[in-house]
């Protein structure tokens, strides 16, 4: 039985389309889903779009079902909510979320893919990719009851974190973004909002998520001593600049990376796949849905993705749509 799909491909930096492919058929173990969403992480998708994936970091950068190689061609993406068309009786009919590209059926492992909870709307699930960063960095952050928190860049990663982090018990969370916009997705989310000029500046604990040099550094003045920032930014290829002089050393500043790609060492008896299901139960909160602000069709894709590799197009989450 022959197997019809279409998928979006980097053809060359800058550059998209949509491709024909055939499905093989399903092996011992496998299913056929076809997808209802995907969505694009404008940060990581935008770095891959513009072909800036430095070469010491290919293969770090592979997304579980990636096809072809960076710079182009290749098939990338990882956020992806659909319904599983064949497969055992405990999965079929299921709507799962999965770690595959943009495409429009697909088969894999039925390891490869996590049924949603109920009360976790299919076009919601699609952000779990990206709060499953944000509960690992809260893993690596550990914060504690009382704490002044700020997290600095209000995209799709910080907005995420600071969702999470409104709902830790007496601690104070103010996200911090030089865009005025942002505070509107504040206040959904329940947490305060600042320009970075009017942050508070007794922080215990700083989330960094904005990916540029201003950003990091203003984190490290938000801090009180002996504070901690937790850089969750991917850089690609550009080199960051800081000032590591004045204060940074009398007051025995710390920056420390969270990494996605391996389950912080803080809870290294949990799984990915804990992970991944403690992400989609925390998505039933509709205050998220706040982060999906944009959408369009699967089949503008090509045409989509260069504004939002720009920023043309000012999204979060921006949601890919596969049926009317």
């Amino acid at each position: 039985m022959s197997r019809s799909a279409r998928a979006f491909w980097l053809s060359s930096p800058n550059q998209g389309e949509i491709r024909d492919v055939t499905l093989p058929e399903p092996g011992e173990g496998e299913i056929v889903v076809r997808t209802l969403w995907s969505g694009v992480s404008r940060g990581t998708e935008a770095l891959v779009f513009r072909g800036q994936v430095p070469r010491s970091q290919w293969d770090v950068m592979r997304a579980p079902f990636q096809e072809g190689d960076f710079p182009a061609p290749v098939k990338y993406g990882y956020l992806n909510v659909g319904v599983v068309e064949e497969g055992p009786a405990r999965l079929s009919g299921r709507t799962v979320f999965s770690l595959y590209p943009h495409q429009t059926r697909y088969v894999v492992p039925a390891s490869a893919v996590t049924p949603l909870p109920d009360g976790v709307p299919a076009g919601r699930a699609v952000l779990a990719g990206t709060v499953e960063t944000a509960v690992n960095a809260l893993w690596d952050a550990g914060p504690l009851i009382g704490d002044r928190i700020a997290v600095v860049g209000g995209g799709m990663v910080g907005c995420s974190v600071a969702a999470l982090l409104a709902r830790f018990p007496g601690v104070r969370v103010q996200l911090v973004d030089a865009d005025p916009g942002r505070a509107t997705t504040a206040a959904a989310l329940g947490v305060e909002f600042a320009a970075p000029e009017e942050a508070h500046v007794d922080c215990d604990l700083v989330v960094h998520a904005s990916a540029t040099d201003q950003g990091l550094a203003r984190s490290l003045e938000l801090l009180r001593a002996e504070g901690t920032v937790i850089d969750l930014s991917w850089y690609g290829d550009r080199r960051v600049t800081l000032p590591l002089g004045e204060g940074f050393h009398s007051r025995r500043l710390t920056i420390r990376s969270s990494q996605v790609g391996t389950v912080s060492p803080a809870r290294a008896q949990r799984s990915y796949a804990d992970r991944l299901a403690l992400a989609l139960e925390l998505l039933a909160d509709p205050a998220l849905d706040a982060l999906i602000t944009s959408e369009s069709r699967f089949e503008d894709l090509p045409a989509v993705m260069p504004g939002l590799a720009r920023g043309d197009i000012p999204a979060l989450c921006h949601r890919i749509r596969y049926e009317d």
